[in-house]
């Protein structure tokens, strides 16, 4: 009966997984590429959140994560070459069509992420928590133009 239900739920998962989002066939991957890219800075930045919401701030943790993003944060800027807006891509057209704005955000951005990095320097949980905020803003502002 155990090894059915393993079974079920293999076939539903290998089911469900063909059914997701295209791959990513193009030369070189870029989509793939900004994505796993995303996905490191994405790793870097959420412990340095969930730290901070439950109250269990470590200073010398943070500081690691934080260093981290810093090294990650120009990861998937190069992914988004003139041809890279194809499935499965999340990127709106306005990434294309509003570049100068897509840059601006960008470099508030990078801004955002090294003031992060100073204030996990300083071990100031005040200025730690602003600074956070300053780069989790930044992401969202950028999301809700930039991404589906």
């Amino acid at each position: 009966m155990q090894r059915n239900k393993i079974l079920i739920l293999g076939l539903l998962c290998s089911f469900l997984a063909a059914c997701g989002e295209p791959a990513d066939t193009r030369p070189g991957q870029p989509v793939t590429h900004r994505r796993q890219a995303f996905g490191q800075m994405l790793h870097a930045f959420e412990p340095m959140g969930q730290q901070l919401r439950k109250g269990q701030y470590k200073p010398d943790q943070f500081l690691l994560h934080a260093k981290a993003l810093d090294a990650a944060k120009d990861g998937p800027w190069q992914y988004f070459g003139p041809d890279t807006n194809y499935p499965p891509t999340h990127a709106t057209a306005k990434v294309w069509s509003e570049v100068a704005s897509f840059e601006r955000q960008r470099q508030a951005f990078l801004a955002a992420t090294g003031d992060l990095l100073l204030a996990a320097e300083s071990r100031d949980l005040k200025r730690v928590s602003a600074a956070y905020e300053a780069v989790h803003e930044q992401c969202r502002s950028c999301h809700k133009v930039f991404k589906d």
